[in-house]
């Protein structure tokens, strides 16, 4: 299996991600997740972007207004050959930046946190019951190597 992560970043906010940190963190969510059935090629593509953008798709697409911090888009194409699309990561560094009070070590956790909780979500977890709440956060603190405290999201 190989991982293919896509980043681009159109927030003002840079240079607070490695982008190896997160592939590396992709392929093992992505190994943990799938196991041996991930075979071939995965890409998983992420976009840094401010509030306005992700307010729009957040309205457009969750019929919620005003920004959130992360939304993941799984891929609705059909797989193409050896390479699955898995799909979209989308997460505001403003949001980031404000949670955590500019703090550049603590954005670059929440980053990673976000990218986490997108994954799973882009491998079809959900957080609508407690108890699909607790297994997220689990699975969140066991790929991230941190305490379950340590593993929600301080939005939610």
């Amino acid at each position: 299996m190989k991982v293919t992560l896509e980043v681009r970043n159109e927030s003002t906010r840079k240079r607070l991600y490695r982008r190896k940190d997160l592939l590396a963190l992709a392929s093992g969510i992505i190994s943990g997740e799938l196991g041996e059935i991930a075979d071939g090629e995965i890409e998983v593509s992420l976009l840094l972007c401010d509030d306005a953008f992700i307010a729009g798709l957040n309205e457009q697409y969750r019929g919620k207004s005003g920004p959130t911090d992360v939304l993941s888009f799984e891929q609705d194409g059909p797989d193409t050959g050896n390479l699955r699309l898995l799909g979209d990561i989308i997460v505001s560094l403003e949001t980031v930046d404000r949670r955590c009070g500019g703090d550049r070590s603590a954005m670059s956790r929440e980053i990673r946190l976000l990218f986490c909780h997108g994954m799973l979500h882009l491998l079809g977890y959900e957080h609508g019951t407690r108890e699909e709440e607790r297994d997220m956060i689990a699975k969140q603190a066991g790929y991230l190597g941190v305490e379950p405290k340590a593993a929600w999201l301080s939005g939610r």
